[in-house]
C-alpha cells in the first residue's frame, strides 16, 4: 500500500519522513502481553517513553521529561533521556514486564533515542 505525501520543505518534510519510517516499522513490530512495545516519542524539547500492550490497547508504564522527578533535572537532553529510560524500565518492571520490543518511532537510533534504550537495558529491561 502506498502512502503518498506532498513534496514538502524544511521541518514539514522531516516530520513526513519520520512518519513514513514509523509506518514502515510498525508493519513488523507488535506488542503482546509477554513482550509489550516500548515506543519512544521525541520532540525538540521533550522525550516520552511508553510500554504498550497492543493486543489490549493498554499503556502498562510510561515516563517522560515532563515527570516531576526529571523535570527540574540538570544536564543536557541526552542525560534527561537516560533518566527517562531508567524510569520507564523501573516502572515496567514494577508492572511485571521483563522483556519488550523496541519501537524507535521512525527516529534514527542515535543520540537521545540510543541513550534512552541503553539506560533501559542497564536498568534490567530486555530488548
Amino acid at each position: 500500500m502506498a502512502y503518498g505525501q506532498k513534496i514538502l520543505k524544511g521541518d514539514a518534510y522531516k516530520r513526513a519522513a519520520i512518519k513514513r519510517r514509523h509506518i514502515r516499522i510498525r508493519k513488523s513490530i507488535n506488542g503482546t502481553a509477554e513482550r509489550p512495545r516500548l515506543v519512544v516519542t521525541r520532540s525538540n524539547r521533550h522525550i516520552v517513553a511508553q510500554v504498550i500492550d497492543d493486543l489490549k490497547g493498554h499503556t502498562l508504564a510510561s515516563a517522560s521529561t515532563l515527570d516531576t522527578s526529571i523535570r527540574g533535572a540538570e544536564g543536557d537532553k541526552s542525560t534527561q533521556a537516560k533518566q527517562v529510560g531508567a524510569l520507564v524500565a523501573e516502572r515496567a518492571k514494577a508492572a511485571g514486564v521483563e522483556a519488550v520490543v523496541f519501537d524507535r518511532g521512525g527516529n534514527q537510533y542515535a543520540g537521545r533515542i540510543a541513550a534512552l534504550a541503553d539506560a533501559a537495558r542497564e536498568a534490567g529491561l530486555k530488548f
